[in-house]
């Protein structure tokens, strides 16, 4: 098993979480007030994450302006998507549009990775393509 794998099995239960919940508040709060909660809330956690690496000596958090500026670009997509599921809640869609809408960020990924960031070896990259665009085929149903 990939070393990830399990890193991905909890960013899904986590980001699963994360939607119920965000339904839930849609109906007790503002979408720019819930959104401001979300938010706060990650960068707080996010902050503990780095007081705690530094306090148990295990910092290795490099820093390149790209890295800050792509970083920045995640951000306001991060900070927008909450406002965005927020507003699709209250204007009662149901919490079962959210996998569509997972299917269509995971299309313009992929589309991503098949233009932006190719591998190498020109056999394997095309192969890898044309499974891509076939994934993106049956994904339109």
């Amino acid at each position: 098993m990939a070393a990830w794998f399990w890193y991905a099995v909890v960013a899904a239960v986590l980001y699963g979480a994360h939607q119920i919940f965000t339904r839930l508040a849609s109906e007790r709060i503002g979408d720019g007030l819930g959104g401001f909660v979300v938010e706060a809330s990650a960068a707080t956690f996010i902050l503990l994450y780095l007081a705690f690496l530094w306090l148990a000596g295990r910092w290795n958090q490099k820093f390149s302006m790209p890295g800050f500026n792509y970083s920045l670009l995640t951000g306001i997509c991060v900070g927008a998507g909450p406002i965005a599921f927020f507003l699709l809640f209250q204007k009662g869609g149901p919490l079962s549009a959210v996998p569509a809408i997972l299917a269509g960020g995971a299309a313009i990924m992929a589309i991503a990775g098949i233009f932006f960031f190719p591998r190498n070896g020109f056999m394997a990259t095309s192969r890898r393509r044309s499974l891509r665009l076939i994934g993106l085929f049956l994904l339109r149903k």
